[in-house]
């Protein structure tokens, strides 16, 4: 075994990889760049060293800095986690090269796959089903519009050097082809450094199930069951289980003996997964060999008690198998859900920003993989997944019923992430009847994504409590440190000469407000004013913010956590507000307090930082509710600026190649 090992990745794979290493007691060094500076797996690993600047490819993307980084530390193995380097052939070309061991697959057997169209002639030689399409050399858009023209619609593009849902579009008419092909060629070339694709027929309602494989230099191959992964948004996973429910003994079987047939093609050694996509009949065509670890890798962990980094380690220092076939038993059901920043209200647009609180859920059956700490920052230049949340039940039902009590005890304050979206999904008939698609999140988008109206009145009871209880602590600080605390200024409660105080208030949600008055007595009794009822409110505030909070005759408990520093003077009434596995974003709207600036009338703002990479209309154009105005690059990904409305582009701002901030004017549009 290794006894020093070099973590070439970040975020939670780093730290889960970290976690098994000093566990067999293996020397850690972790690399960062300079926006990684403090994060929680260079604070994990033994030692750290730098490898350049924030941008991916500058940095994680860059083999020398990381195999100079392996030289300087004296390692003996480099992990390459998932993404990144970790299925580039000439990356670990090179760590061989260098004489360092490179955790994973041989060069060539990642040059197998990596291409996906190379690979499914490969898999056709061996007898594993593939889905129809093309995988061939040509790849001018002549040749690739006459395949597609051959393939049908609806059809799918895909980067031959892709992943993660990255240089892919799905196209239903011929007339759309050309430009979807534009933007997969920008987003493969943007992200692997290639920009050639394959086509493939696009299946009707497919599930997406793929199988664990684990191969020794030995000629030990076994399988470690299988995955379903059907529940993705953009073509990236969101839920992850296993086993995958629905499938037949025979079925799975069929699964497990091609996925074996496919790694001994390739004389595969070390962790690898074999994708398949599936009709709800149950066929299944290879689509894609991931020559590394998954994202998913836990939910099989947990139903065989396997730690799959340490048969890594193992296997790359020369060992056989810990275990073959007979001796790998699966117990229980396991689901995992991603943590992203993102809100899924706006399409899931990535969010950036610090962490405020975070609270996280523990218990039987319940495991958090993250690569975020309290108080850490979510950076436009990576991946928006903070963490994972993995549970293990008996059966398929108990593991939801644990999953939406570990949801409902998960708290990320600070930006927008999908924690409630999530709570809403395994709720989701669907999800819950196990009648699974890689479509089902689109299909059920109304129920997933609900209209809010209204603020509902126990988040209005909340925030007001909070607010109450906020402004009483800063005026005892205040009085404290007054001159004169007995002045009927500095009182902590509302004083009014023979009157009962009132206060105004309006919280801002997802653009509804909602107005209320507070009137305390001279008693010190509060009613709370709301849409013309009148609420007696009382409560009492606990720890990290959390507050039980009675209004008429109803309770309710929850925490009204603050995501933005500001002064004394200032206090933070921008909230994210938690009740159970629900969330919202609320701001405290005060003519003194509100700290916000009114933008010029028809600005259109930024929705994120980025870089914009294409700006499709000219100042004096007219345009119509909808129209594509500009496109912005932010965490390895193209989101479309899209007019709000109709009207005419009066200012510019900005061109292409521009790098932006968050909230700042892109264009006028009158």
């Amino acid at each position: 075994m290794f006894s020093k090992l070099l973590i070439a990745n970040r975020g939670e794979i780093a730290c889960r990889i970290i976690d098994t290493a000093q566990r067999l007691g293996i020397h850690t060094v972790a690399v960062f760049s300079d926006a990684d500076r403090q994060a929680r797996h260079v604070r994990l690993a033994d030692e750290a060293v730098p490898i350049g600047p924030a941008t991916a490819r500058d940095s994680y993307l860059n083999s020398a800095r990381i195999i100079n980084a392996a030289k300087i530390s004296g390692v003996q193995a480099i992990h390459p986690g998932y993404g990144f380097l970790s299925e580039q052939a000439a990356f670990a070309q090179a760590c061989v090269d260098a004489g360092l061991v490179f955790v994973g697959p041989a060069p060539r057997a990642i040059a197998a796959m990596g291409d996906k169209a190379a690979a499914k002639a490969r898999m056709e030689q061996a007898g594993v089903p593939v889905v129809p399409g093309y995988h061939g050399q040509a790849q001018t858009t002549q040749a690739l519009f006459s395949e597609a023209q051959r393939v049908g619609y609806p059809l799918i593009i895909k980067a031959c050097a892709g992943g993660g849902g990255k240089g892919m579009r799905v196209v239903t008419r011929a007339e759309d082809f050309i430009a979807a092909l534009a933007r997969c060629r920008h987003e493969a070339l943007s992200a692997f450094g290639h920009d050639s694709v394959l086509l493939e027929r696009y299946l009707q309602h497919p599930r997406h199930i793929e199988v664990q494989i684990f191969a020794d230099s030995q000629g030990h191959v076994v399988s470690l069951f299988e995955r379903d992964c059907s529940i993705q948004r953009r073509h990236q996973k969101v839920i992850e289980e296993a086993p995958a429910p629905g499938l037949s003994p025979t079925q799975r079987q069929a699964m497990y003996d091609a996925a074996t047939r496919a790694a001994k093609a390739i004389d595969y050694v070390g962790a690898g997964t074999i994708e398949f996509i599936s009709t709800q009949d149950g066929a299944f065509y290879f689509m894609e060999m991931n020559t590394r670890l998954q994202v998913e890798h836990p939910v099989t962990e947990m139903i065989t008690g396997l730690d799959l980094v340490e048969w890594q380690l193992r296997v790359a220092a020369g060992e056989a198998l810990p275990c073959l076939q007979h001796e790998i038993h699966q117990h229980g059901h396991a689901i995992e859900v991603r943590i992203y920043a993102e809100d899924p209200a706006r399409d899931f647009l990535p969010q950036t920003g610090r962490i405020a609180q975070l609270d996280l859920p523990s218990g039987e059956g319940i495991r958090i993989d993250r690569g975020i700490d309290e108080g850490d920052v979510m950076s436009a230049h990576y991946d928006p997944m903070m963490a994972k949340l993995i549970v293990h039940a008996v059966d398929r039902a108990a593991a939801i019923d644990r999953l939406q009590q570990a949801i409902g005890q998960t708290r990320v304050a600070g930006l927008i992430n999908n924690l409630d979206f999530l709570a809403r999904l395994i709720q989701c008939p669907a999800f819950k009847n196990a009648a699974l698609d890689t479509g089902l999140i689109a299909r059920e988008s109304a129920t997933l994504q609900p209209i809010v109206t209204a603020l509902p009145t126990a988040v209005v009871a909340l925030c007001t409590w909070a607010f109450l209880h906020t402004e009483s602590h800063r005026r005892q600080q205040h009085a404290q440190r007054s001159t004169d605390p007995y002045s009927p200024w500095a009182s902590v409660h509302g004083w009014r000469l023979n009157a009962a105080a009132q206060q105004d208030l309006s919280f801002v949600c997802a653009e509804l407000e909602t107005h209320i008055r507070v009137i305390t007595d001279t008693t010190g009794h509060v009613t709370l004013h709301l849409d013309n009822n009148e609420l007696a409110l009382n409560g009492t505030a606990e720890e990290r913010q959390a507050y039980q909070v009675q209004y008429g005759d109803q309770t309710v408990r929850g925490h009204v956590i603050a995501v933005h520093d500001r002064t004394d003077a200032l206090p933070a009434y921008d909230w994210h507000v938690f009740i159970d596995a629900q969330q919202w974003r609320v701001r405290l709207k005060l003519p003194s307090l509100d700290g916000s600036s009114t933008s010029s009338l028809g600005a259109c703002t930024a929705p994120m930082p980025g870089k914009i990479i294409a700006v499709h209309v000219a100042v004096g154009e007219r345009v119509s509710a909808g129209t594509p105005l500009m496109v912005l690059e932010a965490m390895k990904m193209e989101h479309t600026i899209t007019a709000p409305h109709e009207g005419t582009v009066e200012a510019l701002y900005f061109s292409v190649g521009a790098v932006v901030q968050e909230g700042v004017a892109l264009f006028v549009l009158a």
